[in-house]
């Protein structure tokens, strides 16, 4: 097993390390089906051999021609490392810079098994969030970022590590881009076959920008959504004896269960794969699990009525669950569901990112191989009885929202019957989560800021936690009724997350804030490591999912209705605004949550290491990083970023946005085009 020492070292290549190929004790991504001409599989060959010098080359390329052939994309199996992968203490890591070693620190809990959703494909989450295409480029990275200085920049082109390039020291000491294909080309066909040449990757969103905390990352909005949906669908934050159905346990929608239940609502969660279901079931973030249809309706009565928290794991096909639900209601008049949603991977619908209900899980990994068009017509005729169901369901009182992984979009293209009469470009019959609860949180600044206590310690954690509930309720007593909300929230959440077991992998922290609370948070944190009283550097970062991260005309701008929600200038001017204001890295992706060619997000990591310039760049950056988002979404009309971006200007002299007049009398648009 290797040293820290020797992963830095650069690529293993005298003597080669051993090949032992696919570990079966851990979970595999899906086959890939690009579909290469025979031409197109040598150019992936050649474009794989080019990190390694030619003496290897007629070793390496039969067992790198077998990986494309077999798998679909060339992994590099070989070079995996035997060093156990997490988050090592800070110190650990042989670096010249911190900031350096917090980067490792990151990316190697993106690839810990406990966390990582296919650690030896590098996928972090989502089925093909990659940190990295292959093996090699892991190493290499760990190769410069061992050696850098702070007048060096590492670029990292789709995974590619680029080389160490001359800059300043206020410069990022990392730049990601992801996917960044030419528009035209941005084609879910043109993705699989660009991928298996290994000149481009999908990064989701924290996976390849090196952010990712594990399902903590999504528990915590999750669970704002549930609550906020009680308020607005029930009229209640008692959410007790209520019952949520969802799907999906896997990267991401693994929170579901664990929110659920600090919600206090009745959770239940379908899943096909059994190995996702049992590892939350051992993490104990899922309560129970059965495959039994009759006793998952028996535990749903029962939970109704006594008033339960409870986390129910239906190892079963959700269109299964949604078909029976809808049953029950025929056969007795009961409505056992309030409010539904749904987590399956659907930005990757045709590579095992969702499941069919006409075939058992290992058929569809089968089909999906064997014979990829059957596959898809069988995904679209699955789709539209998935929706039928949850069609019925919610004329009987259920209120049901699209969670934003493109569950509505693929339905709409299978053909289901999804469509808003008289709705926009953007609407469909059901709302997006954004579009109804999540996007009135953006408006007002409020988004998923997170930290990272990089030393590993859980007393650091702590100690954070506590330094975070301090700043909030400090706050809260100087806003607004309706931000004050959101504070309460915050503040609930932050108490009972030690208690709820939230770390996977890291000692990292999530929580909704606004501007003022994430500069007044980071702030703080940099005074407790520059006092000693949190013992280690602490990245401070965020979801790319967030006020200003994402232009997502499906999920995050769905609801910005004057035209725009199809331009993506936000999340660009948003990397390029953080990269100069201070970021210790900033990442730029195609694609993330609905999937590639939809989407266009970015994100930061920003060490905090007690020192005065950590927390000048902390206070410049983070208030760029949510006021352009805010300014953006006043600009298309919602009333709630007016309002907050005026008052961020009364507390910022420096701070001048453009603001819009609304046309007050809509006929004079009418009389004009007469």
């Amino acid at each position: 097993m290797e040293t820290l020492k020797e992963l830095c070292g650069g690529l293993p290549l005298n003597p080669l390390p051993p090949n032992h190929g696919r570990d079966p004790n851990v979970p595999h991504a899906p086959v890939r089906t690009p579909n290469l001409t025979a031409e197109e599989e040598r150019l992936a060959l050649k474009n794989a051999l080019r990190y390694f010098p030619p003496a290897l080359h007629s070793t390496l390329a039969p067992e790198f021609a077998q990986e494309l052939r077999q798998y679909g994309h060339i992994y590099m199996y070989r070079f995996c490392p035997t060093v156990r992968m997490r988050a090592y203490p800070i110190d650990q890591y042989p670096c010249q810079t911190r900031h350096a070693a917090a980067i490792m620190h990151m990316i190697m809990n993106n690839l810990d098994q406990a966390v990582a959703q296919f650690p030896q494909e590098l996928v972090t989450y989502g089925g093909n969030g990659q940190v990295f295409s292959n093996w090699a480029q892991f190493w290499l990275v760990f190769h410069y970022l061992s050696t850098m200085n702070d007048e060096q920049t590492l670029v990292m082109y789709s995974g590619h590590p680029l080389g160490l390039f001359p800059s300043l020291p206020s410069s990022p000491r990392c730049v990601i881009t992801n996917g960044m294909v030419i528009p035209n080309y941005s084609s879910r066909e043109n993705y699989e076959k660009m991928f298996a040449l290994g000149i481009t990757m999908y990064g989701q969103m924290t996976a390849g920008s090196y952010c990712y905390i594990g399902p903590q990352g999504i528990v915590h909005g999750t669970m704002l959504t549930v609550l906020n949906a009680g308020r607005r669908y029930l009229g209640t934050s008692d959410l007790r004896g209520r019952v949520f159905v969802t799907s999906g346990l896997g990267g991401m929608s693994g929170a579901q269960a664990k929110a659920a239940v600090i919600a206090g609502c009745v959770g239940v969660i379908a899943e096909v794969d059994e190995v996702p279901l049992k590892k939350r079931h051992e993490q104990g973030w899922l309560m129970e699990v059965t495959n039994d249809l009759d006793h998952c309706m028996k535990r749903i009565r029962e939970a109704r009525k006594s008033k339960m928290a409870l986390s129910l794991g239906y190892h079963g096909n959700i269109v299964d669950l949604w078909e029976r639900l809808w049953q029950e209601y025929e056969r007795t008049g009961e409505l056992l569901v309030d409010l539904g949603s749904d987590q399956t991977s659907l930005h990757n619908p045709f590579s095992g990112g969702y499941y069919p209900v006409q075939l058992s899980f290992k058929q569809a990994n089968q089909l999906m191989n064997t014979d990829p068009q059957l596959f898809r017509t069988t995904v679209h005729e699955s789709l539209r009885r998935h929706v039928a169901a949850i069609n019925k369901l919610s004329e009987e009182g259920m209120y049901f929202w699209d969670y934003g992984n493109a569950f509505l979009l693929e339905a709409k293209r299978a053909g289901a019957d999804v469509e808003k009469s008289g709705g926009g470009a953007t609407e469909f019959k059901y709302p997006s989560y954004v579009q109804h609860i999540m996007g009135d949180i953006f408006s007002l600044g409020f988004g998923p800021f997170r930290w990272v206590c990089t030393s590993g310690d859980p007393a650091d954690l702590a100690k954070t936690d506590d330094i975070a509930t301090a700043v909030l309720e400090q706050i809260s007593a100087s806003v607004t009724e309706r931000v004050r909300q959101q504070y309460n929230d915050n503040i609930r959440w932050i108490r009972e997350a030690g208690k709820h077991n939230m770390v996977v992998g890291s000692q990292a922290r999530i929580l909704y804030s606004d501007q003022r609370g994430r500069v007044s948070i980071a702030l703080a944190i940099n005074k407790a490591v520059a006092d000693g009283r949190v013992t280690a550097p602490v990245v401070i970062s965020r979801d790319h999912h967030d006020v200003s991260g994402t232009d997502s005309p499906f999920r995050e701008t769905s609801n910005i209705y004057d035209g725009s929600a199809f331009c993506a200038d936000m999340a660009v001017q948003n990397v390029i605004g953080d990269a100069f204001r201070g970021a210790t890295w900033v990442a730029l992706h195609n694609g993330g949550g609905v999937g590639w060619g939809e989407v266009m997000n970015g994100g930061f990591g920003l060490v905090l290491d007690g020192s005065e310039e950590a927390g000048n760049r902390a206070r410049t950056m983070l208030n760029w990083d949510v006021s352009n988002g805010v300014a953006r979404r006043c600009w298309s009309g919602n009333s709630n970023a007016y309002e907050t971006i005026q008052l961020t200007m009364e507390d910022q002299t420096q701070l001048r946005v453009t603001m819009p007049y609304h046309v007050q009398d809509e006929r004079i648009l009418y009389r004009a085009l007469q």
